[in-house]
């Protein structure tokens, strides 16, 4: 790859390959630094002084980070114990842009989409539905792009690719929404090796599969391993299961989430604790790595109390 040359500036051989391998146009899709970059480009369109963003917490931090940038206001409809979709109070959100993550983060949880249609069908602003974690789940809700002019998706090759440090995103859109994010977009927002190394792992399907049958074989392993502890979990449907400790009493809370938390960090085990919330703050979430990984985790988790 000649560094001596500028990148392709729209990533246009990474779009043909995105749009060849979801059966959509390439003026539905543009490309990121990672999805965080459309994320932002998202804002700097739809939001300003006098406009309202909005999100259901808890949910991923940036979206609200990215409005206040913009002078925007920011409204947030709280999840219920169950993280189901308050479908009437988004559709009655004046909020002018939306964002969602399916699967959800943090709890994996993920949404269908007779749902996502159903707020898409009455919803009057743009409705963003983040798909970081989508490749480990059992539906998407790709198709409804060619249905409805109001929803953005965005991807990332961070997650099911294992290319974090690549920074390659991408969303697919109505041609009208991807025109004007385009307008706005930095030139040359993805540098050559990164849109190199994207088309690359792209290409390789059996890779790419093998991977994500490897992820959800070691959550169901890591679902069963919990469901032997009696711990409750989320149906999770990401490469991540969000449970809730018992100790040796059965009992959980945040004191319990946050001992736990500092055992395994001690034996240098890093899980996430979420104590923003307290829908979350009982709560560990715990990344899928390999099934000796996972056994070793929850095998201290059991005796750490």
């Amino acid at each position: 790859n000649n560094l001596s040359l500028y990148p392709n500036p729209e990533s246009k051989p990474l779009r043909k390959i995105l749009a060849s391998r979801f059966g959509l146009n390439i003026n539905q899709i543009i490309i990121g630094n990672g999805s965080d970059d459309i994320l932002n480009l998202l804002v700097r369109t739809f939001c300003g002084k006098g406009t309202s963003a909005g999100t259901i917490t808890p949910n991923y931090t940036l979206y609200p980070v990215l409005a206040g940038i913009q002078d925007s206001s920011f409204i947030t409809i709280p999840y219920d114990r169950e993280f189901s979709l308050p479908i009437e109070s988004i559709i009655d959100s004046p909020a002018n842009i939306f964002f969602l993550s399916s699967p959800n983060t943090p709890t994996g949880v993920t949404y269908t989409r007779k749902e996502i249609a159903s707020i898409l069908e009455h919803f009057s602003g743009i409705l963003v539905v983040d798909e970081a974690y989508a490749d480990f789940a059992k539906e998407t809700i790709l198709t409804l792009v060619k249905q409805y002019r109001n929803l953005v998706i965005t991807r990332s090759l961070s997650k099911s690719y294992s290319l974090a440090g690549l920074r390659v995103g991408f969303a697919f859109a109505a041609p009208e929404i991807i025109n004007l994010l385009d307008r706005i977009r930095d030139s040359y927002n993805v540098n050559r090796l990164s849109q190199a190394g994207a088309i690359a792992a792209l290409k390789d399907k059996l890779y790419y599969k093998e991977i994500i049958s490897n992820v959800i074989k070691t959550r169901e392993f890591c679902a069963q391993k919990l469901k032997d502890l009696n711990w409750f979990f989320y149906p999770s449907q990401a490469n991540f299961i969000f449970t809730e400790p018992l100790n040796a009493e059965g009992t959980s809370g945040p004191e319990v989430s946050q001992s736990l938390y500092e055992y395994l960090y001690t034996r240098k085990i890093l899980v996430r604790l979420l104590t923003s919330s307290p829908l979350t703050a009982s709560f560990i979430r715990i990344s899928i790595g390999n099934e000796k990984q996972m056994d070793i985790t929850l095998v201290l988790s059991k005796v750490s109390y």
